[in-house]
């Protein structure tokens, strides 16, 4: 080779070198993912053998809508009883998200419509868990709390409140009490929830609820949104009946409708006193 003429490398040294700058652009990229994960990623550690029996249980009674290998299933446009009934993916979605639905007895489905409401557990605890561990188990998702995320000994209660109707009051109503929505849905009143749920519920994002993952509410927040919650529940009501605490106007609509009932109950009876 003369002096003037370009050096050309070896086949072998350019398949090297573009091998090294993928690793290294993976491993960057996993880092920054790690550290700027809007969400904590984990598969909340567990044993093979749970493991294998959320398997077994995931293959009775989930694979015929979400798929054998949490694919998803699409809607099938020639079904004409339910023509838009399809199981979404589960790959990602983590163990919070299955011990949400699954716990509440959201899932498995009983009955298609406008959207899945809470119901009695079809699983008992064990089984749920195993259930979020296999679906853990295929990618890493937001992982179920734990006491220590649940522990709102620390949190701030006004912070909570302001948090709370800045956030969440516009769909589940100042008190938590729930309330309508468009095209036929609702959100769900908050009162019979449980500390994890409403923690999964921000952390998942389930039906027509947003995400609130850590870059948005953080875990400081959550719980603080979740010791306001609480601190609504063990509020008392020292008038009585409750009435939705939507204040004077469910009351003055109640007394409206006893106060005109009455006066056409009386105009009834004098009425046929005086024939």
């Amino acid at each position: 080779m003369s002096a003037g003429s370009p050096r050309r490398r070896r086949p072998i040294a350019t398949a090297a070198l573009v091998t090294v700058g993928l690793v290294l652009m993976g491993g960057l990229y996993a880092a920054a993912s790690s550290l700027a994960s809007p969400a904590r990623a984990g598969t909340n550690e567990a044993s093979p053998e749970l493991i294998s029996q959320g398997a077994q249980l995931y293959k009775e009674g989930c694979a015929s809508c979400h798929g054998l290998n949490l694919e998803g299933v699409p809607a099938d446009s020639t079904n004409k009883a339910n023509p838009k009934v399809n199981g979404p993916t589960l790959i990602g979605v983590g163990a919070a998200a299955v011990d949400f639905q699954v716990s509440t007895g959201r899932m498995p489905v009983g009955a298609y419509g406008k959207q899945v409401v809470a119901g009695r557990s079809s699983y008992t605890e064990e089984e749920t868990s195993a259930l979020a561990a296999y679906v853990a188990s295929f990618a890493p998702g937001p992982a179920i709390p734990s006491k220590e995320d649940l522990d709102t000994t620390d949190a701030s209660l006004a912070e909570g409140g302001e948090l709370f109707r800045t956030n969440c009051s516009q769909c589940h109503n100042f008190a938590a009490q729930g309330g309508a929505l468009s095209d036929g849905t609702f959100a769900p009143s908050i009162d019979p929830s449980q500390p994890n749920h409403i923690w999964e519920a921000m952390l998942t994002g389930p039906q027509n609820m947003p995400v609130f993952n850590d870059t948005t509410v953080n875990p400081d927040e959550k719980r603080a949104i979740i010791k306001y919650i609480a601190s609504i529940k063990a509020e008392s009501n020292p008038g009585g009946a409750p009435l939705g605490r939507v204040g004077p106007v469910s009351e003055g609509l109640l007394l409206w409708t006893l106060g005109l009932g009455a006066l056409i109950a009386c105009s009834v009876w004098l009425g046929a006193k005086a024939k």
